[in-house]
């Protein structure tokens, strides 16, 4: 049977195990579930993953859950797929898992409560939320002065000093990606002091052509539409309150 793939284009993991899997060449059925329509917690889905968050996969009888669970399962389950995405030497397989590890409990928890909370809310049907922005706001900067200084670190153009990609790489970069649903100005003023983030963040593009670009185009087409809402009143929010609830260094 044919490895199915539940994703919606706007979540920032569904889009890293889309990208992997086209750019290994792995043949799969794309199955959308639509966040906006809140389909992920529907009782059909619950069956998939009971933890009813995206992405999901269901190869034969398997089924799996948690994007970097299914990123290192592709890896290896899969043939054809080059070693450097999750090598088989140990100790290099051992750092990538510590940057996916780190990436939950850091770079994500900052990236996605803030894009939520600062631009994606009303499309949701939700207010925005200033002091929750800000305080990811803060975790996010923390994460990209870590990426920056420790990830970054040495020769390599990528992630723990490699010369090629590993599924951290695309992991980090689509959450990071998720920032261009913020106000251009406002994302310039995250990302503009991390020059070595902003290189490396190509550097995955490049790597990962033309499926990158193919997977992130939605979020323009979403943030056209956020835009669109703030312009016509579709919201309770301006657009200057939706710049003002990106507060501190916004």
């Amino acid at each position: 049977m044919k490895l199915k793939l539940y994703v919606d284009h706007v979540s920032q993991p569904s889009r890293a195990v889309l990208i992997f899997c086209r750019v290994n060449g792995i043949d799969f059925e794309e199955v959308k579930v639509d966040i906006s329509k809140r389909q992920h917690l529907s009782p059909e889905f619950a069956e998939i993953n009971p933890m009813k968050k995206l992405p999901a996969i269901v190869d034969g009888r398997f089924k799996l859950f948690e994007s970097h669970a299914i990123l290192q399962y592709l890896a290896c389950a899969f043939p054809g797929v080059a070693d450097h995405w999750y090598p088989a030497d140990l100790f290099k397989k051992a750092k990538i898992n510590s940057v996916l590890d780190w990436h939950h409990t850091n770079l994500r928890r900052g990236a996605a409560p803030l894009v939520l909370h600062g631009a994606l809310a009303p499309a949701l049907g939700r207010p925005l939320n200033p002091k929750a922005a800000a305080e990811a706001e803060i975790i996010l900067s923390a994460s990209l002065a870590k990426i920056e200084s420790f990830w970054l670190k040495g020769n390599g153009r990528f992630l723990v000093g490699s010369s090629q990609p590993s599924i951290a790489d695309l992991s980090l970069v689509c959450e990071i990606m998720q920032l261009e649903l913020l106000d251009d100005e406002v994302r310039t003023r995250i990302l503009g002091p991390h020059k070595k983030v902003i290189k490396w963040i190509d550097d995955t593009r490049n790597a990962t052509q033309p499926h990158f670009d193919e997977m992130h185009a939605i979020l323009f087409k979403v943030k056209k539409k956020l835009l669109k809402m703030c312009s016509d009143g579709g919201s309770d929010q301006t657009e200057s309150s939706r710049k003002s609830a990106l507060p501190s260094k916004m």
